[in-house]
């Protein structure tokens, strides 16, 4: 048996690897997987790699880019997604701000440096054409850190997945005044520099069979039920969210996958203008 120590963020979009686990396939595939969640996401988890806590792991795109280029330790062996991910725009239930130009200015909540919520706040401000070398970031770990914040006043907005957040805002604790897409696929499979050919040999396998995993969830009437019971969503958000989702339907990534959000990246001065993007991945 060949062990894998994978980590991903505790939401829906991983789903098929915890069914995976329930239906014993890392056995089946030879391997002895133990799963680890990262609620404080992509910036967590690549410094997870950095440090050999993780062989393997499922980063937001822009996290995994911005990581490899910024200190590396890790490449990108997958596409996990093949659809963006919907942020969503939030500020304070009772915030004054009413409008996404409202936002600009305003105190931006992030999980971490060089996470999603952080590359987010860039991404979107200069999409608006707004400068982006005073924004004001305040760390607060992950969501339950940003519904802090809100209530303590600590920070104004917050970039997070919308239909994770939804739940906060239908009871009342967060507003989403917008909706951010990004114009790239939302997860990539990163893999340690550290793992060793037949671990990386072992991990493609067994992706295949999550993307199978996948491909099955998605077709099961009775997925947006599954889904919802299981994250504390409701049913017809998840349905919503399932039409917008599609998931890689092979292993592997090519050069093309990545050049949007690099070249955004490289734009905003959060990835090196010498960065080459072939060394982001997995040979």
């Amino acid at each position: 048996m060949i062990e894998l120590r994978v980590g991903g963020v505790p939401e829906h979009f991983n789903l098929p690897w915890h069914l995976a686990i329930e239906a014993g396939v890392p056995a089946r595939t030879g391997v002895e997987l133990t799963w680890r969640d990262y609620p404080d996401g992509s910036g967590a988890m690549a410094a997870a790699l950095r440090a050999g806590e993780l062989d393997a792991a499922l980063l937001l795109t822009e996290g995994a880019v911005a990581g490899v280029a910024n200190g590396g330790g890790f490449k990108i062996a997958s596409l996990y997604t093949e659809s963006s991910l919907i942020w969503g725009i939030h500020v304070p239930a009772r915030s004054r701000l009413m409008t996404v130009a409202d936002i600009r200015g305003a105190r931006y909540a992030i999980s971490r440096l060089g996470s999603g919520s952080h590359l987010m706040a860039f991404v979107h401000a200069r999409s608006q054409a707004w400068p982006v070398d005073t924004i004001e970031l305040v760390t607060v770990r992950n969501l339950a850190g940003a519904v802090n914040a809100f209530a303590t006043d600590a920070a104004d907005v917050f970039f997070w997945e919308k239909f994770m957040t939804k739940p906060l805002v239908d009871d009342g604790r967060f507003r989403r005044v917008g909706e951010f897409l990004a114009p790239w696929a939302a997860f990539v499979v990163c893999v340690a520099d550290g793992v060793g050919a037949p671990q990386r040999v072992a991990l493609r396998k067994l992706l295949a069979a999550v993307l199978g995993e996948a491909e099955t969830l998605a077709a099961r009437p009775d997925a947006p039920e599954v889904i919802g019971q299981r994250y504390s969503l409701v049913p017809s958000d998840v349905a919503e969210w399932l039409r917008a989702t599609r998931w890689a339907r092979h292993v592997g990534i090519e050069l093309d996958d990545l050049v949007g959000v690099t070249a955004a990246l490289t734009s905003l001065q959060l990835v090196p203008a010498t960065f080459e993007l072939k060394q982001a991945l997995l040979p």
